[in-house]
């Protein structure tokens, strides 16, 4: 059994990404590992975060580990809130000030369309090894649903008629940017050579 840090305490995150790795990887946030550290994301673009995080576990734990960074990127806001998506609105972690944010600054724009990114760093064994998932969609004009956690409420993926809140977690693994940034890590991870 590997173990490999994950760089958060989101409970939400770390519930995701479990539930995409494989059975030979237990994953551990910064509380098991007694990391209470306030790692500053100083970066200016999602791999540069991610990189941050995981690097500053390596380097003080010497664990396996990986940072992610994500955001939701508007179109018609030049691609705001960007890596300010956790704190748009200006205090860390507000998501409901965030969403009404967004839902102001959209306000009669006909373009909604948007995107959710994520880009992982992992550093396996010493190396590093960048991830990423992406998914397009639009920004709904109310929010709707109560799962998920930050901007899912008005998320609503292409090809689908509800929003990431909508879904199960399952559901939404399937298709979300992270799920699809951690599944390309488990397959890297999963690889006879990793």
């Amino acid at each position: 059994m590997h173990k490999l840090v994950f760089a958060t305490n989101n409970h939400h995150k770390l519930t995701e990404v479990q539930a995409i790795l494989t059975d030979g990887i237990k994953l551990l946030s910064l509380d098991d590992i007694g990391c209470h550290d306030d790692i500053a994301e100083t970066g200016f673009t999602f791999n540069e975060n991610a990189s941050i995080k995981s690097h500053y576990i390596y380097n003080k734990y010497h664990l396996n580990c990986f940072g992610d960074d994500s955001g939701l990127e508007i179109e018609a806001l030049n691609n705001e809130p960007g890596i300010y998506s956790a704190r748009y609105a200006g205090t860390h972690g507000n998501h409901e000030a965030n969403i009404d944010k967004v839902l102001k600054s959209l306000e009669g724009a006909e373009n909604r369309n948007a995107r959710f990114r994520t880009v992982i760093s992992l550093l396996w064994n010493g190396s590093e090894h960048f991830f990423e998932g992406i998914v397009n969609g639009t920004i709904r004009h109310e929010r709707c649903g109560t799962a998920g956690f930050g901007y899912d409420p008005i998320f609503q993926p292409e090809g689908y008629e509800i929003t990431f809140a909508e879904m199960s977690l399952d559901e939404k693994n399937s298709i979300s940017h992270r799920g699809l940034a951690v599944a390309k890590m488990a397959a890297f991870l999963n690889t006879p050579s990793a």
